[in-house]
């Protein structure tokens, strides 16, 4: 799955690329900000990606990224989901 940063501004609802950013590994993304990571909505305006996320770092800064989500990441949450309820 790919990510991209992003900037997001809340009140305008609006998405704009990072200058210079570059095509991540969501996993990866996601181990750098030790999974503190949080689905914030669906994406449909910018091809290729499906969703927008928001990531705290260690001082609880917010970074937005674009994420092309697949079938995999479903199967993920779905799995921690159960997990967590005890089935």
């Amino acid at each position: 799955m790919d990510a991209i940063l992003v900037e997001y501004d809340i009140r305008k609802n609006t998405v704009d690329f990072v200058k210079g950013g570059m095509v991540e590994e969501w996993v990866a993304v996601c181990r750098r900000f030790n999974d503190d990571v949080h689905r914030v909505r669906d994406v449909d305006d910018i091809e290729t990606y499906t969703a927008l996320y928001e990531c705290f770092d260690e001082k609880d800064k917010k970074h937005y990224y674009l994420v092309k989500e697949e079938v995999s990441l479903f199967k993920i949450r779905r799995k921690n989901f159960l997990s967590k309820i005890g089935k």
